[in-house]
C-alpha cells in the first residue's frame, strides 16, 4: 500500500521510495511501498487513523493475491487506486470485482505501471515485452522530434555562446599543464541512436597514455589517470561542453541517456535485458539517470541507470527535458556525481 502526501510530487520518482518496505510498523508513510501483505484489524485501524489525521489525499491498496472481497475492502478503507501485483494473470484475477471497482471510480493499475509512475524508473524485474508494447510512451512523432531538435539547436547555440569564455580558459589550462603540443580535445567512439556509432568530443581530462594498451576501462573513484586540470573540469562538468558540437551535428541531444562505448554496450547488452532500448532516443549531454543515480562504473550500476534511461525513453517531452536541464544546473554548481 502506498499513501501519498497531499502536496504531490514535483517530479517523477519523488513520491515513492521503493526501497522503504513496511513490515510491522509504519515509517515515513508517504514514501513507503508494500509489495504484498495481509491486512488485519490492527493495521486497518492504524492506516485509517494515520492517513486521515496526517492529511493524505490518496491511498493505494497493493494486492498481490487478488481474492474475494476486493470491492468491500476498497470501500472500507476509502481506496482510490488498486494496484494489481499477481504472478500469473491467467485465471488469477477476480475480473468482475475489479470491473466493479473500475466502474465505481476506483483506478485499477498493474504493478509495473504503478512503480514506473511513482518511482520515476522502470522496474526491470516486473516488466515483460507485452507490457512494453502496450504501455504508453515512446513518442517518436514528427512533431515531438521536430520540437526536440529545434530546442536542442537553440539551447546548444545559447549555451555555447554563454560558455565560450569558460571553454577558452579550459583550453589554456590544459595547454599549460600538458604542453602546447598535447591534444586539448579528446575524441572517443560512442554508440548513438539506433546503435549507430559516432565520435564524441570532450576536453581531455586524462593523461594521453590513459589507455595505451587499447583496453577500454570505466573511470573509477580517485582515478590516477585524471590530470589536475581534468579533476576540476570533470567536477564542474566543463569537460562535456565540446559535446555541444555533437548536439549541433545531430549526433546527440541536450537531454538523453549518456552514450556508452561500443565495447561496454556489447558487454552490457549480453548481461542486461532490454539494454538496447536506451538507444531508441538520441544520447544526451545530461539525462534522467545522471540526476537520479550516482556515477556508474560497473554492470550493477548500468542496470540501475537503465531503469531511469528506459523511463526517459518512454516519457521524454520538452517539459521533462526542461526539468532535467534545470536540475543539471544544480548538479554542476554543487559537483554532484562527477568523476
Amino acid at each position: 500500500m502506498v499513501v501519498d502526501g497531499a502536496d504531490g510530487a514535483e517530479a517523477p520518482g519523488q513520491a515513492l521510495d521503493a526501497q522503504s518496505i513496511l513490515t510491522a510498523g509504519i515509517q515515513d508513510i508517504s514514501n513507503t511501498l508494500i509489495e504484498g501483505f495481509k491486512l488485519n484489524d490492527i493495521l486497518r485501524i492504524i492506516l485509517e487513523t494515520m492517513y486521515r489525521a496526517m492529511g493524505f489525499k490518496r491511498v493505494v491498496l497493493c494486492i498481490r493475491d487478488a481474492k474475494a472481497g476486493v470491492m468491500q475492502l476498497a470501500r472500507s478503507l476509502h481506496i482510490d487506486e488498486l494496484v494489481i501485483a499477481v504472478d500469473d494473470r491467467r485465471g488469477g484475477l477476480p475480473l468482475e470485482q475489479l470491473l466493479e471497482c473500475r466502474t465505481a471510480g476506483i483506478a485499477v493499475t498493474d504493478l509495473p505501471t504503478f512503480f514506473e509512475r511513482e518511482a520515476g524508473k522502470v522496474k526491470l524485474g516486473l516488466v515483460d515485452p507485452s507490457w512494453l508494447i502496450f504501455s504508453d510512451g515512446f513518442d517518436q512523432s514528427h512533431v515531438r522530434l521536430a520540437a526536440k531538435r529545434t530546442f536542442d539547436i537553440a539551447a546548444a547555440l545559447f549555451v555555447g555562446l554563454l560558455s565560450s569564455p569558460l571553454m577558452l580558459i579550459t583550453v589554456l589550462a590544459i595547454m599549460l599543464e600538458s604542453g602546447r603540443r598535447a591534444p586539448v580535445l579528446y575524441r572517443q567512439q560512442r554508440v548513438g541512436q539506433g546503435g549507430h556509432p559516432f565520435d564524441v568530443l570532450k576536453f581531455r581530462s586524462m593523461r594521453t597514455d590513459a589507455e595505451k594498451d587499447g583496453v577500454a576501462r570505466w573511470a573509477t573513484k580517485d582515478d590516477d589517470r585524471i590530470t589536475r586540470v581534468g579533476r576540476v573540469i570533470r567536477k564542474l562538468r566543463i569537460d562535456e561542453l565540446p559535446q555541444l558540437w555533437n548536439v549541433l551535428r545531430g549526433d546527440m541531444s541536450l537531454v538523453g541517456p549518456r552514450p556508452e562505448r561500443p565495447q561496454f554496450v556489447a558487454e552490457l547488452s549480453e548481461q542486461i535485458p532490454y539494454y538496447g532500448l536506451r538507444h531508441c532516443v538520441k544520447p544526451g549531454m545530461t539525462g534522467w539517470a545522471q540526476l537520479r543515480y550516482a556515477y556508474g562504473a560497473s554492470v550493477e550500476d548500468a542496470v540501475e541507470k537503465l531503469k531511469y534511461d528506459m523511463y526517459y525513453a518512454k516519457h521524454h517531452s520538452l517539459m521533462f527535458d526542461a526539468l532535467i536541464l534545470l536540475q543539471t544546473v544544480e548538479v554542476v554548481l554543487f559537483g554532484k556525481g562527477a568523476r
